[in-house]
């Protein structure tokens, strides 16, 4: 088949899964030190983060979107480390919202630096954004971003999207020993507001999180918990492909949805693919190793060739690494962190 006609068609991988999601991360670096994704004590004050000039530029992220689109992309995500620690991101967000065929963009944020920038990103095009929190109650809070930061800051980004007109969907990782005594509380908080509460299951990625799982809370919990509170109807999905599963209240005030990708694994319909700050492309969150885009870029390839790769990596995909591993297949031990490529 020709290039063209592939991409005509919408190109699918061997699990005959299309892409349509594109996680674009922008930079490595983080204000925050949660325990799940960047712990104090291994990204200290030392940490080599990536040089600048390492750093994909918005002419190059800009490029790949505009190939990536080709082939049947209509969202993005703009994710980090902190993407909102990315000078100049509302100028990239206006240049990825021109490209045709990109419905919707959004950023994962951890919102402390929503208050000066929610009005500009909006204005630039954005549609929504994604915030990170992990627990209402500060104590909690304060033990899990490692910073000791208190939840105001993040409560007064969220006000800032909201009062900008951002659509948004709050984002609590769940972890057994951590915050599970949250659950109910967030709920409270964001029930009737608007905004989509989204719990996630604790997920393995990276190498130094000690994911195991025992520190698991799952889904089935999570909702038998809410349910006996504020109970919950179960809704069908969006699309194809989303992640969450979706529950509204039964009083009709709002949805929450869960992330179950350890207890009721969802690769069968992953349609995303992750670009890293740094050029590599990644096609599943839990690999250990991607493609390197950047070099091609730098070293002037063209577009047809840069699609050609892309077409051969995507149609050869296999990934489906939480099937395989509640299978008991063995896994590869080294992956790559979640900090680098995004959530």
């Amino acid at each position: 088949m020709r290039r063209g006609d592939l991409i005509e068609s919408h190109i699918i991988d061997q699990l005959g899964r299309p892409i349509k999601d594109l996680r674009i991360s922008v930079i490595d670096q983080c204000n925050f030190r949660c325990t799940y994704c960047m712990p104090a004590e291994i990204f200290g004050p030392d940490y080599a983060f990536l040089p600048k000039e390492e750093l994909l530029s918005f002419d190059e992220i800009v490029r790949l979107a505009e190939i990536f689109a080709k082939f049947g992309v209509e969202k993005i995500r703009l994710t980090g480390g902190e993407p909102l620690m990315r000078k100049g991101l509302a100028d990239l967000v206006r240049r990825l919202k021109e490209i045709d065929g990109i419905e919707d963009i959004a950023v994962t944020t951890n919102a402390v630096f929503l208050v000066r920038q929610a009005q500009k990103l909006k204005d630039a095009g954005l549609d929504r954004v994604n915030i990170s929190l992990d627990a209402i109650e500060d104590h909690v809070f304060q033990e899990t971003n490692g910073r000791g930061i208190k939840t105001k800051p993040v409560l007064k980004g969220i006000e800032a999207a909201r009062e900008a007109g951002l659509k948004i969907k709050i984002n609590m990782v769940v972890k057994k020993g951590m915050n599970e005594d949250q659950i109910l509380p967030m709920a409270r908080y964001f029930k009737g507001t608007g905004d989509t509460l989204r719990f996630i299951e604790f997920m393995e990625v990276g190498n130094h999180n000690g994911w195991n799982m025992d520190a698991v809370v799952s889904k089935k919990w999570i909702i038998e918990q809410i349910d006996q509170e504020m109970p919950l109807v179960a809704q069908d999905p969006n699309y194809y492909g989303e992640v969450a599963s979706r529950y509204s209240y039964e009083d009709g005030s709002g949805e929450i949805g869960v992330i179950s990708s350890v207890t009721e694994a969802f690769c069968s319909s992953c349609t995303r693919a992750r670009l890293s700050a740094d050029g590599n492309l990644y096609t599943c969150l839990f690999a250990s190793s991607g493609y390197d885009l950047k070099t091609m870029l730098r070293e002037g390839e063209s577009d047809d060739a840069i699609t050609d790769y892309l077409l051969a990596i995507w149609t050869g995909r296999t990934d489906q690494y939480s099937v395989d591993r509640a299978k008991g297949k063995p896994m590869k031990e080294n992956k790559i962190e979640m900090s680098y490529i995004g959530g």
